[in-house]
């Protein structure tokens, strides 16, 4: 009798699911025999539609909006060392300057060499070491040098210049707002009260007011920098100072090396009369 009465719900079951037909829309197609068609239903695409988009979200979309894109400069030339012999003419805020610049080309052969030089005048432009002078062409702001020969992406090779640079001559003083890159504070003492100071601020181009560089973020180089000031002075740079010089007529020059390549703007100088 138990397996009888499972027998007859096990065809309840089936005859239950058999008497159900799907709504056909799309059109069927017919099976042979007794069985049941085939059914094709044709849905909607379901489409969502949000508000309108908040502050918030117009602010995020701006940061990648393709016209307000700036991508990372060009590397024509890899800057490698940078080397700076530095004075100062407190009574006209001018750098006296000497750069020694290794470089090589980034990858493509070159024979010309343009780096970011902001207000400055020239005195020398050559290879290190090499007596006879390199042409070159200045617009105020780009120092484009004619090297002697086409150098490989293998091949380094050592510029040097020699120049004055005035940041003062540029406009603005407020550190962050300014382009001067390098700061004469109460150079000649006319303020009382007022500690007499030089120091530098180069974030994101601007330290190429007082040196030439390659004056990019995305640049990486070493460097060394001799400092020329009076014995009163203390200076502060990057790395170590690796040895301070007394020279004639009361000054001294101090020698700071970082030996970790950073950005040229990351280049840094305080002198002053610190404790």
């Amino acid at each position: 009798m138990k397996i009888l009465l499972q027998g007859l719900l096990f065809l309840g079951l089936l005859s239950a699911c058999g008497s159900s037909r799907p709504t056909t829309t799309g059109g069927s197609e017919s099976r042979p025999g007794n069985a049941s068609p085939i059914a094709y239903e044709q849905l909607d695409t379901l489409v969502v539609t949000p508000d309108g988009p908040g502050e918030d979200e117009k602010e995020a979309a701006s940061l990648f909006d393709p016209v307000g894109y700036r991508s990372s400069e060009t590397q024509k030339h890899d800057l490698l060392h940078t080397r700076l012999e530095l004075a100062f003419d407190w009574e006209k805020e001018e750098v006296a300057g000497k750069a020694t610049l290794r470089l090589k080309p980034f990858f493509y052969s070159a024979s010309d060499l343009v780096l970011d030089a902001k207000g400055f005048i020239f005195h020398r432009v050559s290879l290190a070491g090499r007596q006879d002078t390199l042409a070159y062409t200045y617009d105020g702001n780009k120092l484009t040098i004619s090297l002697d020969r086409e150098y490989t992406r293998e091949e380094e090779y050592v510029v040097f210049i020699d120049y004055t640079a005035r940041p003062s001559a540029s406009g603005g003083s407020a550190a962050i707002t300014s382009d001067k890159g390098l700061f004469f504070i109460n150079p000649r003492g006319e303020e009382p009260g007022k500690p007499r100071q030089i120091w530098t601020q180069g974030e994101t181009e601007h330290n190429s007011r007082w040196f030439p560089t390659i004056d990019k973020p995305n640049e990486r180089c070493t460097q060394e920098m001799l400092v020329m000031v009076d014995t009163s002075m203390v200076t502060l740079s990057n790395g170590l100072l690796v040895s301070s010089t007394l020279l004639p007529g009361g000054k001294r020059t101090d020698y700071w090396r970082q030996d970790i390549p950073h950005a040229p703007y990351l280049f840094m100088l305080a002198v002053g009369d610190f404790a």
